[in-house]
């Protein structure tokens, strides 16, 4: 083992969002002769090249700019983004890349042709221990189990035909409204790839308390066994429900057809906590598809939303051949549709 790294270098690193909870004092690097990276890892990396990614966003919430030589703290994950990249973990501590702005650390096995650059790219340093000797893992600073409450809390969630769907909009603005209905509301982003401007905007938007995975140890929830998910989401949904709230909007990252999103929202424990779920679509035929799917799936779906309500046309094809409202951000924003949306979920359906 080497000896702790120089508090001055420290202080000079850029810690990312991913690992944010880590207390960069007393670390120790550690180069071992032989090891496979696993999902959390925390390690310092030096930037080789900046490509795609020419900032990171730091634990604060600040976009930091990267140059070449900067050094950085990460984890290791892999990454689902049609959009951009989808990366797996590397097979080892050689050359690997930046596959998001949040801090994440892997292997680029292919990128959206939209992508205006290759990826960034990094040398890891090191491993990291602490005092216990052993590498550190983001898991190793995730929240405690929440104290048990015995409470029933009305739970929204938001699922959505893919990224940039308008996934994120839809939660702050059923928060927003809500919130403006005079409730104490709880969010929380239970997958996805670590990045702080979500659960930013919840507390935006009103939220008394805004979560996201990270908290629960999670760099990402791609590769992420099931369980684990699974059990992240109860604990992110006790925390609110601990902290007292009326209400608590959850949000599934990616979209329906994405193997954890699926998994997640057929899973006995997210059924038992959803009341009823919005759907956001990029488009009026992947939200005909998603109500139609999640309604044979047997889910509540409430109602439809996200970037398809941009267009009046859109909103209109929808309308056309689902059975449920399509709302704009606006919409959701206002308290009397907001607190019609939570009247819904806490009113007995007839048998």
């Amino acid at each position: 083992m080497s000896a702790a790294l120089d508090p001055v270098r420290v202080d000079r690193l850029k810690k990312a969002y991913a690992v944010r909870l880590l207390d960069a004092d007393a670390l120790t690097p550690l180069r071992p002769a032989e090891h496979r990276p696993t999902h959390g890892d925390v390690v310092l990396a030096e930037v080789t090249s900046v490509g795609y990614h020419e900032v990171l966003e730091l634990a604060d919430g600040r976009k930091a700019r990267l140059f070449v030589g900067d050094r950085v703290l990460v984890a290791y994950a892999a990454r689902y983004a049609p959009d951009h990249f989808e990366a797996e973990l590397p097979d080892d501590l050689g050359p690997c890349d930046l596959v998001a702005a949040g801090g994440v650390l892997g292997k680029v096995r292919s990128g959206n042709a939209a992508v205006s650059a290759p990826p960034t790219t990094v040398r890891p340093l090191s491993l990291l221990a602490g005092p216990s000797g052993r590498p550190l893992n983001v898991a190793d600073f995730a929240l405690p189990a929440p104290p048990p409450t015995g409470r029933r809390v009305p739970t929204f969630v938001v699922v959505g035909t893919s990224m940039n769907s308008g996934k994120t909009t839809t939660v702050a603005s059923l928060v927003h409204g809500l919130t403006r209905a005079g409730l104490r509301v709880g969010a929380a982003k239970v997958t996805g790839t670590a990045a702080g401007g979500d659960p930013w905007l919840f507390r935006d938007a009103g939220a008394a308390l805004a979560l996201d995975f990270t908290d629960m140890g999670m760099a990402t929830t791609f590769r992420v066994p099931l369980e684990r998910i699974v059990a992240g989401t109860e604990a992110l949904h006790g925390h609110l429900t601990a902290a007292g709230v009326d209400a608590a909007v959850l949000e599934i990252a990616d979209g329906v057809l994405q193997p954890e999103t699926a998994q997640l929202l057929d899973h006995p424990v997210t059924r038992a906590l959803a009341d009823g779920v919005l759907y956001a679509a990029a488009d009026s035929t992947g939200a005909i598809f998603g109500v139609h799917r999640l309604q044979g799936d047997g889910h509540q779906v409430l109602a439809v939303s996200g970037l398809l309500t941009q267009s009046p046309l859109g909103v209109r094809e929808t309308q056309a051949h689902v059975d449920v409202p399509v709302y704009g951000p606006s919409d959701l924003r206002s308290p009397t549709i907001a607190g019609e949306l939570l009247r819904r979920v806490t009113t007995p359906i007839p048998v």
